[in-house]
Parts: C-alpha cells; structure tokens; sequence
C-alpha cells in the first residue's frame, strides 16, 4: 500500500465555485476540485495555496480550513490510500486557466448548484456542501466581503 497527501481548496468568488475538467487520455475525465500533493517540508495550507494557483491559475487566500477526505484508488504495482485536506478560500477574481500539462482542459467559477451537479468524486461534493454551508454563513453574518 502506498499512502500519499494532498491538499486542495474550495475556491469561491462572488458566490461562484471554481471548478477544473480534467480528461486524461480519455480514461479519466471529470470536474474536480484543484488539490495536489504535498511535497517535502511544505506547510499543507500553503500546498492547498499554491496548487489552486498551479492548476488553475486562480489566486485566492485561506478562509479555514474544511476537514479531510480519504479515499484508495488502484495503480498497476499497488493500492494508494490517499488523504486529501481541504480550505475554504476566497477567491479574488473569475479569472482561471486550467494547467494543460496535468491535462486540465477547461475551468471556471460555477453556481453551487451547476458545481454540485458537474463534480465527478462523492467525497469532492461532500465537501463542496459543508464549503458552501460555512460560506453562506459568513456571507449572512457580513463577514465574507468581496
């Protein structure tokens, strides 16, 4: 069993969620949320950061952080046990461009309903929803601003 790390965030800007399309030579393809894995003697929030601006190109600052998701997935020599940890960002434009190199081929910021619906992984939504939820409750209380 291999184990590995990521962190990723859940970008969202005047109330929108950005989103990339991954399609990798056609066997894998789907809208995720940007996250990536953690490399040696980086801090995670700034991991979470700075993969957002690699795979998407977004800027963004860290809200709080959301939790962790864990899940396994099959390579050829073994099983990888991953765990993914998760921020809730503030985004600070629409602006995305997806990282063709790890074959991204479309982003962009989404309504949580067309985000909820689009997102490929159960454990993606599952976080998507309590983003939102801690969203909408410091947008209510005045305390998310644009």
């Amino acid at each position: 069993m291999i184990e590995a790390v990521s962190c990723g965030g859940v970008v969202i800007f005047r109330g929108k969620v950005l989103l990339l399309y991954k399609n990798y030579r056609n066997r894998y393809e789907g809208w995720v949320l940007p996250k990536g894995t953690v490399e040696p003697g980086e801090e995670y929030p700034y991991t979470a950061l700075r993969e957002v601006r690699e795979e998407s190109g977004a800027r963004a600052s860290i809200v709080t952080y959301l939790g962790k998701s864990q899940y396994s997935f099959n390579v050829p020599e073994d099983t990888v046990e991953k765990e993914v940890h998760w921020y809730l960002m503030k985004g600070v434009s629409y602006y995305s461009k997806p990282q063709r190199e790890e074959y991204f081929h479309d982003s962009g910021f989404y309504k949580y309903h067309e985000a909820i619906h689009l997102l490929k992984f159960v454990n993606e939504k599952t976080i998507l929803e309590k983003a939102y939820d801690h969203y909408q409750s410091l947008y209510r209380a005045r305390l998310w601003g644009n």
